[in-house]
């Protein structure tokens, strides 16, 4: 990332708003743009499989779920926020991951501008690229503000996209048990 065009970019944003980017309030916000930018923007150009690195070896054959793991992302389309939860189930082949790991990847898989249906593809196929499990299935609930803030403009309103790979594509019963799960 170039920072010094980063600066000038958001100097001009400023401007073309009709602020003054040298008024009191507003002369540290490029800097404090750009601090966000590497925070928020953290996961352009790393490989999200390489969250995924502690993988063990274990005779768990059953779903394991993480769920409601908070994750906050950027729209490609308009550049402003959407954010939710992420749930993620995978039925393990002889290998599981640090539950940790999951979380991680989703951190990682939203940090970029991004659209849902691209980042709850990619967390899939993350896990059964690195784990080979018997299945995935993603579920990422999620509010954007483009549709709450803008436009449209119905708050509260939620998109949710679903991924299933291997026995969560073909098997109905196991992908009850997810849901279940999920209510519990």
């Amino acid at each position: 990332m170039n920072e010094k065009r980063v600066l000038e970019a958001v100097k001009v944003i400023l401007e073309e708003i009709g602020e003054d980017p040298n008024r009191e309030g507003l002369m540290d916000t490029p800097k404090r743009v750009m601090k966000l930018f590497k925070e928020i923007y953290g996961g352009i150009g790393t490989d999200p499989k390489e969250e995924l690195n502690a993988v063990f070896e274990e005779d768990h054959r059953d779903i394991v779920l993480v769920r409601d793991i908070p994750f906050y992302s950027t729209c490609e389309h308009h550049l402003v926020p959407f954010f939710g939860k992420v749930h993620i189930g995978y039925k393990p082949n002889g290998k599981v991951v640090g539950l940790s790991k999951l979380v991680r990847l989703v951190d990682n898989v939203s940090r970029r501008v991004q659209v849902q249906e691209r980042m709850t593809t990619m967390i899939a196929e993350a896990i059964q690229e690195k784990l080979d499990p018997e299945g995935v299935i993603v579920v990422v609930k999620a509010e954007h503000l483009c549709i709450s803030m803008r436009g449209i403009k119905k708050p509260g309103s939620q998109t949710t996209t679903i991924t299933t790979r291997g026995q969560f594509d073909e098997d109905e019963k196991l992908q009850n048990k997810f849901f279940n799960m999920l209510n519990v």
